[in-house]
């Protein structure tokens, strides 16, 4: 029986070769099931959404030879089984700097193909990544826009030194007239749970249901600055505290953290479908 991979099995906090030639077996897929069982969370979530990606230093060369390169925007659903490491898709999307691909068309095939193919593990692919190319001549086209909602962070408050997030921070006015509003903090802060490199990111909280205490909130946002996971699960791990917590009748979070190795990831995870919020980074992506 084949033992189920780890993020300590992935290519992160390792030396690693550059391949520059095409190769989708570099992509490390991770389950997202162990992390949700933590949450309680078995089998379907109790939410929809997506996790953005963005890949800026994307190049190939066409039939000639001669580079080529734009910006990627990689859609993965939130019901898929896994995730990808991100040192993996770096790797992956740099086998792509040494190898001749004639049309564009081609190259946003094999991208939707082999990140659909690893984050169902290679079974049916229920819901498949989406991709979208930016080309050169449409940089100048790319938003910088901050997130819509009223700033946590102009609070004065006292914080205590957490080592794991703390929804006992977490309040809600539940004999007052509900809400409708959204809420965003730039003091997002995480750290990878292989390497313990900090993460760092922005964040929306969107709610309607009793008003959710915002100086608890900003608290409980602040106390992930040591813990250790994947962006997606600190996103699912935020949408599930606030749900338990403040009992929302609708609720999203959208977190958007800065690139590394040219690679930005963005989790929404939202109580009920819609539309996926902009796409647009945030003047510190």
């Amino acid at each position: 029986m084949t033992t189920p991979a780890t993020p300590h099995d992935s290519p992160l906090g390792r030396a690693s070769a550059y391949s520059d030639q095409y190769d989708p077996t570099l992509l490390f897929p991770i389950a997202r099931a162990p992390q949700r069982a933590q949450l309680g969370i078995q089998g379907q979530p109790p939410f929809f959404g997506a996790d953005w990606w963005t890949a800026y230093e994307l190049s190939w060369l066409n039939a000639r030879g001669k580079p080529q390169l734009a910006i990627a925007h990689i859609m993965v659903p939130c019901d898929s089984t896994h995730i990808i490491e991100s040192k993996s898709f770096k790797l992956y999307l740099n086998s792509f700097n040494g190898t001749r691909i004639d049309r564009t068309e081609e190259l946003v095939r094999r991208l939707r193909q082999d990140v659909s193919a690893a984050i169902w593990q290679g079974g049916p692919v229920q819901a498949a990544a989406g991709v979208r190319l930016i080309a050169p001549d449409d940089f100048d086209r790319e938003a910088v826009h901050e997130l819509d909602g009223v700033n946590l962070d102009r609070l004065d408050i006292d914080v205590d030194g957490w080592d794991e997030p703390a929804p006992q921070c977490l309040s809600a006015a539940f004999d007052e007239q509900p809400v409708e509003e959204a809420l965003t903090s730039r003091l997002l802060k995480s750290n990878c749970p292989v390497t313990g490199q900090p993460d760092w990111g922005s964040v929306q909280i969107r709610y309607a249901g009793p008003q959710i205490d915002q100086a608890g909130l900003l608290r409980y946002i602040i106390s992930f600055r040591r813990h250790n996971d994947f962006h997606e699960h600190c996103v699912e791990r935020m949408f599930t505290d606030i749900r338990a917590r403040c009992r929302p009748t609708k609720l999203s979070v959208y977190a958007r953290y800065t690139r590394r190795g040219g690679l930005d990831i963005n989790p929404w995870r939202t109580s009920h479908p819609g539309p996926l919020p902009p796409n647009v980074r945030t003047a510190r992506q």
